[in-house]
């Protein structure tokens, strides 16, 4: 990212904060009958010699590997290990994740609606009528593995960690990078039938006072 680009990106943490403070309110509710887990996925986000470079292969919590072919797309390396973490080690049946993730997101659903990627219509349902009732409004993106994970192929990792067509809907194909890294048994495990994944992207919208 160039320096033009670097004013205001400590909103870059907005996903991360949004959580905390949903976490903060079901906690204050104490709803019954539930287990709540809370990861949240940060990282200094600096040049130094242990950043990684184009090029680089990383492994991922998941143990998937992925090539460096955007290293503006950085946010989303961490994302990945904390859906790997919720959906493997603590077990999750649902795995509900918040970011900036892609500023495709605004040219999808513009600066007033958050972007939402899922792979249960139910899961999704609810979204829309929890954004509708509480004024932070939210619009479904497709979720379509079969066109999208092979935005990411890669000759020499699992995966790339940006995609190679900007115009095949962008923003969706983020939040398939994440999926890409959930748990392999993971909706085995699941109480639900096939277990609910939902990537939620706020990367364009705009803060509002009261």
């Amino acid at each position: 990212k160039g320096g033009a680009g670097m004013c205001g990106m400590k909103t870059d943490m907005g996903g991360a904060a949004a959580m905390l403070g949903a976490f903060r309110a079901l906690v204050t509710l104490r709803p019954t009958n539930i287990e709540l887990h809370l990861v949240l996925c940060i990282a200094e986000n600096a040049v130094g010699a242990a950043a990684f470079r184009p090029d680089d292969v990383v492994t991922a919590f998941s143990g998937r590997t992925v090539e460096i072919n955007n290293t503006d797309a950085e946010g989303r390396l961490v994302l990945a290990d904390g859906v790997a973490y919720a959906s493997g080690p603590l077990q999750c049946a649902d795995v509900i994740d918040m970011a900036t993730l892609t500023g495709a997101q605004m040219v999808a659903t513009g600066r007033h609606f958050a972007g939402i990627v899922s792979d249960d219509e139910e899961m999704e349902s609810a979204a829309v009528s929890a954004g509708k009732l509480s004024g932070d409004l939210v619009h479904p993106l497709p979720y379509a593995p079969e066109f999208f994970s092979r935005e990411f192929s890669s000759p020499i990792a699992d995966m790339r960690n940006s995609v190679k067509d900007r115009s095949n809907a962008q923003a969706s194909c983020a939040g398939q990078f994440i999926a890409n890294h959930l748990d392999a048994g993971w909706n085995k495990r699941s109480k639900r039938a096939g277990g609910g994944g939902e990537t939620g992207d706020v990367a364009g919208m705009e803060a509002r006072e009261g």
